[in-house]
């Protein structure tokens, strides 16, 4: 097993485009070191989503993170992938990191600035934007100055209470159009790959063929180039999951139940026992 200590011993962001229409990409969501460290030796790419919010922080939703939340996050992140065990030869994973809401959307040159700051202060190899047509500017105002930005079309967490809450797209043609024309324009602003969230199997269908670039899907489609999900919506950590979530575990009974057991030792004693405890050693003496 190697330790991953340089920029070059991770995936980039052309291994990543290089799969489109390949070998599917795995993603995961990440927020934390010890995390990361143990997705890492099975993914492709590593999202720091603002979803975090939602997730470790309790949150009602994505709006009320700051970059400050994603920078310290990520940190620890880049920090559980530099501690992975991975298989001799094998890369580690691309980071990806949202920038949050209110973060970009002003202009390209406040976007840039914010990516800037999270990729300075990181590490991390590239920046995620909640996209439409009108970003397309700001897109390539980013990747035109150095600053590798994936793309994220159809459900937009971000735009959540603009939207009335968090609704499938493209169940209307005209809807599935606009979708489809604004994953076009954010390919053709120079973003590497394309989140596809939340959208009907066959629009994720039509995107994906349409572009070059690879699209990673959640809620969207097996068509699409790979997957990304909440990694503790994936483990069950939760009493609800969303209808395009399969749980891969079942941690929250397993918190539930070593927790549980836990209390009732400690209520009774049985824990710490004498392997728990220090004992003084037979053969020192107390000083005089």
């Amino acid at each position: 097993m190697s330790k991953i200590s340089t920029v070059s011993n991770r995936l980039t962001t052309h291994d990543v485009q290089a799969r489109k229409g390949g070998t599917p990409l795995v993603s995961l969501t990440a927020y934390t070191a010890p995390m990361a460290a143990l997705l890492a030796p099975h993914s492709d790419v590593l999202l720091v989503g603002d979803s975090l919010g939602m997730v470790v922080h309790g949150l009602p939703d994505t709006l009320s993170v700051t970059p400050e939340m994603m920078i310290l996050h990520a940190q620890a992140v880049m920090r559980g992938v530099a501690q992975a065990d991975l298989p001799d030869g094998q890369k580690a994973p691309l980071v990806v990191v949202d920038l949050p809401f209110g973060s970009y959307e002003a202009s390209p040159q406040v976007a840039y600035d914010t990516a800037v700051r999270v990729l300075k202060k990181t590490g991390a190899d590239a920046v995620k934007l909640e996209t439409s047509a009108v970003m397309a500017e700001t897109v390539a105002f980013l990747t035109a100055r150095g600053v590798p930005v994936m793309g994220h079309v159809g459900l937009l967490p971000q735009a959540s209470r603009r939207d009335g809450g968090f609704r499938v797209k493209g169940k209307r043609q005209d809807q599935s159009q606009a979708v489809l024309a604004n994953a076009k324009a954010i390919e053709d602003a120079g973003a590497f790959a394309l989140v596809i969230e939340g959208v009907t199997e066959s629009l994720a269908t039509e995107i994906t063929g349409a572009l070059h670039i690879p699209t990673i899907g959640i809620g969207a489609s097996a068509a699409c180039d790979g997957q990304v999900l909440v990694v503790d919506d994936m483990l069950g950590m939760f009493a609800w999951t969303p209808k395009f979530v399969k749980p891969y575990g079942e941690i929250r009974q397993q918190i539930t139940d070593a927790v549980a057991q836990y209390a009732a030792d400690v209520r009774t004693r049985a824990f710490p026992s004498a392997q728990h405890c220090y004992q003084a050693r037979a053969d020192l003496t107390s000083p005089a």
